[in-house]
Formats: structure tokens, sequence, C-alpha cells
């Protein structure tokens, strides 16, 4: 009888032995599985945050597409500021007043780079009295500070591309 009790004696340190290192591994496994859904939760939210940045700048774009040139008052007359040029924009009414779109018009219709003379002549200005230009010079500088049109060295002005 003592073999066979020596035997279960073994058998059942042996469970118990077992049982500890399943429980130790169920501990460890459990651990584990938390910090996993830590993680999840944490890449959920940073999903979450990402979509919310991407819509907000969407909508910041449509709105940046869909702003008015701002009408100010410029020596007791009413005037629109020529917007800033950005890569998507494109002079639409919405964003040049109607004679900063014909002067961009023209000069993009030059086979090169063009004088002011040259516009002013093509939309009907007395290119005779320098007086007479220096309006238009000051609008297509203002077109290429703002980022429409390239005004070179020698006083010509290109469209920007």
């Amino acid at each position: 009888m003592r073999t066979r009790e020596g035997a279960g004696m073994q058998e059942r340190q042996w469970i118990t032995a077992r049982r500890s290192e399943l429980d130790a591994l169920a501990e460890q496994l459990t651990k584990q599985l938390q910090e996993v859904e830590v993680e999840r939760d944490e890449l959920a939210i940073a999903e979450r945050v990402l979509n919310r940045l991407a819509e907000q700048a969407h909508a910041d774009a449509e709105a940046a597409d869909s702003v008015a040139p701002v009408p100010v008052k410029v020596a007791g007359r009413a005037v629109l500021l020529i917007p800033h040029r950005t890569a998507a924009t494109r002079p639409t009414r919405a964003r040049c007043p109607s004679a900063s779109r014909k002067i961009l018009a023209i000069v993009r219709e030059a086979d090169g780079p063009v004088q002011v003379r040259a516009v002013g002549e093509r939309l009907g200005l007395d290119a005779s009295v320098r007086g007479k230009l220096e309006p238009l010079r000051a609008k297509m500088t203002k077109l290429a500070d703002r980022g429409w049109l390239h005004k070179r060295p020698d006083g010509r002005f290109t469209a920007r591309s």
C-alpha cells in the first residue's frame, strides 16, 4: 500500500505544482491582456483625434476656398483687398476683384513676360500718359506681392504656375 500512497502523493504534488504553474501563467496572460486592451483603447482615441483633425482641416480648406475679398476704405473709397495666393487657389469671383482677374487673364494669355504698358493697352488705358499706368503698375505689384504674379527684375510680369 505504501507504494500506492507514495505514487498518489507524487501525483498530488505534481498536480499542485502544475496548478501553480498554470495559475502563474493565467495571471501573466491576464496582465498581458489588460496591457493589450489599454493600448487598443489608446489607439482608438488616437484614431478619433486624427479623424477630427482631418475633418477640421477639410472644413478649414473649404472655408478658405469660400473666403471673399474684404471690402475696405482707402482714401474714402471702398476697395477690395487682394487675398494671398495659396497652392490650391485660382482667381475666381469669390477670391479676386474683377480688375485683378482681368489683369491675371491678360498676363496668362501673353507668350512671355509682359510690360505694364502692354497690359494697360489691353485694358483700354491711355498708355501715352505715364500717370495713367501707375495705378495699374501698383495693382500688378500688389498681385506679385500676394503670389498671383511674378515680377521680374526688369519690371515685366509673368503668371505664376
